[in-house]
């Protein structure tokens, strides 16, 4: 069953009389004890999503669906939706207030929501994070911890509320290698203990093939290729998939994009990614009789259903070719 959804999702911004389009239109689900990944580079609107899907933001077209139900932005309605979708942050030093004790960080959320045996939730939460025994922890200080168990302290206090949905901001972008599988391996315990749905977003695709079982690949405001993980991350349908795929230690050669950084004041015509595309610099798309179709006709907003998705106009014609070359 789906659990959180975006529907034709769409988030503007305006400053200086610039309108900053910085999710337009995106269909996103994440279904009961599924790890989806969201992926792409800084800037192409993940961590507004995210945000968006939280509630912090609001749309101005399309809307965020719990379990089904369209979420309501009033107080009562979001502090109600909050305890069953929580955040996880990237920066967990950031995250925790230097004077607050483990305890106390992580009792936070029980208060706000006045739960009853807040004892036992604060132990429970951290012993399920893997701070045990969780009574050895109560009286530290975030300063007193390491950068892993600090991360841990974060995740517990979002499980002290029981939520059914993580959403987990770059969860192990700050720490040191050595950790990072082990908060990953949480995760992953998590979600088979627990039944804990989870959207992780993330510029690592090396995280998203070892915890994701669905990967949605975001540029510009819109997702342009989506599917299972692995048959995304092993074989790419779209050209900037491949390029992100390319930079990793045991890609053959990695592709360097050309052109403008995205600018979600500036979106091109055509297909978003065609002004650094390396399909349609090599002239790989007018072979194909598509060039002009990549920098003239918008593609699409992709479904957000479990299959294999892409938004690239080559990709579409190989397909097409692929289809009449096995039938004849």
């Amino acid at each position: 069953m789906t659990l959180l959804e975006a529907r034709d999702l769409r988030v503007e911004f305006v400053s200086r009389g610039r309108r900053a389009r910085a999710v337009d239109g995106v269909n996103l689900s994440v279904a009961e004890g599924e790890i989806v990944a969201l992926v792409g580079e800084s800037g192409c609107g993940k961590t507004t999503l995210a945000r968006t899907l939280l509630g912090l933001e609001r749309p101005v077209s399309g809307s965020v669906r719990y379990g089904g139900t369209p979420l309501a932005y009033s107080s009562r309605a979001l502090k109600a939706y909050r305890r069953e979708v929580q955040l996880v942050l990237q920066d967990p030093t950031g995250a925790l207030n230097p004077r607050h004790t483990v305890y106390e960080a992580v009792a936070e959320g029980p208060r706000i929501h006045r739960l009853p045996d807040e004892g036992e939730r604060v132990a429970s939460a951290l012993s399920r994070a893997g701070l045990r025994p969780p009574e050895r922890f109560f009286g530290r200080h975030p300063h007193e911890l390491s950068g892993g168990q600090r991360q841990r302290v974060v995740i517990a206090g979002a499980l002290a509320l029981e939520p059914r949905v993580l959403v987990a901001d770059e969860p192990v972008a700050s720490l040191d290698a050595s950790v990072r599988g082990e908060i990953l391996a949480l995760l992953l315990r998590l979600r088979a203990e627990l039944g804990l749905s989870a959207l992780v977003v993330t510029h690592d695709l090396g995280l998203a093939w070892n915890i994701a079982d669905r990967v949605a690949v975001m540029y510009l405001g819109r997702i342009v290729e989506s599917g299972p993980v692995e048959h995304v991350l092993t074989a790419p349908s779209h050209p900037y998939t491949r390029a992100l795929l390319s930079v990793l230690p045991d890609s053959p050669a990695p592709v360097v994009l050309g052109g403008e950084p995205p600018d979600a004041t500036r979106v091109p015509p055509g297909c978003r990614f065609h002004p650094r595309c390396q399909v349609l610099a090599s002239g790989a798309a007018a072979a194909a009789g598509v060039d002009g179709l990549c920098v003239s006709r918008p593609l699409p907003v992709l479904p957000s259903s479990p299959g294999a998705h892409v938004a690239c106009h080559h990709a579409e014609a190989t397909m097409l070719t692929g289809r009449a070359d096995d039938r004849s």
